[in-house]
């Protein structure tokens, strides 16, 4: 089974940018989009085959999670039934068989770290949903993390110290939720494997320098990590300040 996980930074702009193609050549079966920003009727793409779910955020253009998927699940819930977290359309949860698969857009601190306390009851929230599944069968959780865990998952870690998506806050909260049950599976395969970045400003040709960041994760339970086959980061996708990321699973 292959997933593939991908900001697409306004879903609309994305599928004007080449995001169709990219959905055909990479052939995935299951796709996890993180701040699509679209409700459903100003999203047409329906491709024959796939099962459509879509989480918004009460304020227009802002936020938004979807999930395309060949495999009819077993259920689909949306948030974590939390109510302070439930309004901004973060969180799709798809039940198959063997796995929960949790699509997740993480809460941005902003550059002043003004939710900054929000993001940690976020983070202490979001763990208590995914050890909640964990307890029922193994979790896939996927998508836009908005942390740079380690030095080695951005191109100027000194320079970013404290800065947004790099915080000791943020880091420690990342940490404890690997230390939680969970694993990352690009670093679980490739730990010392540099310059593999995810986001790049749009400033300074950031990405034609590859100065990036690496945000956007698979983490799995850690008794499924066997069942994990690969993963990979398509850096040669464009159409957002992202890029695709890939995972298969046996």
């Amino acid at each position: 089974m292959k997933i593939v996980s991908f900001n697409v930074a306004g879903f609309r702009a994305c599928l004007k940018k080449g995001f169709e193609d990219f959905f055909k050549e990479s052939n995935a079966d299951v796709y996890c989009l993180q701040e699509v920003k679209a409700i459903e009727s100003e999203i047409p793409f329906r491709p024959e085959g796939y099962n459509f779910y879509l989480n918004t955020a009460d304020k227009k253009g802002y936020s938004g999670v979807a999930v395309y998927s060949r495999v009819k699940p077993l259920d689909v819930a949306y948030g974590i039934d939390v109510d302070i977290h439930d309004h901004e359309g973060r969180v799709i949860t798809l039940e198959y068989d063997d796995f929960f698969l949790v699509c997740v857009y993480v809460p941005n601190v902003k550059r002043d770290l003004s939710r900054l306390d929000y993001r940690m009851t976020w983070e202490e929230d979001f763990l208590k949903y995914l050890q909640s599944l964990d307890k029922k069968k193994p979790v896939i959780v996927c998508g836009d993390f908005n942390v740079a865990h380690k030095e080695i998952d951005l191109a100027n870690p000194k320079g970013n110290v404290g800065n947004a998506g790099f915080t000791v806050e943020e880091r420690d909260a990342f940490t404890r939720l690997l230390d939680g049950g969970f694993t990352d599976v690009y670093r679980y395969l490739y730990k010392d494997r540099t310059d593999a970045y995810t986001w790049w400003s749009y400033m300074g040709r950031a990405r034609e320098k590859n100065i990036g960041w690496r945000i956007d994760y698979f983490l799995v339970s850690n008794r499924f990590i066997e069942s994990v086959k690969d993963m990979k980061i398509d850096s040669d996708v464009f159409g957002s300040d992202h890029c695709p990321i890939e995972l298969e699973v046996k």
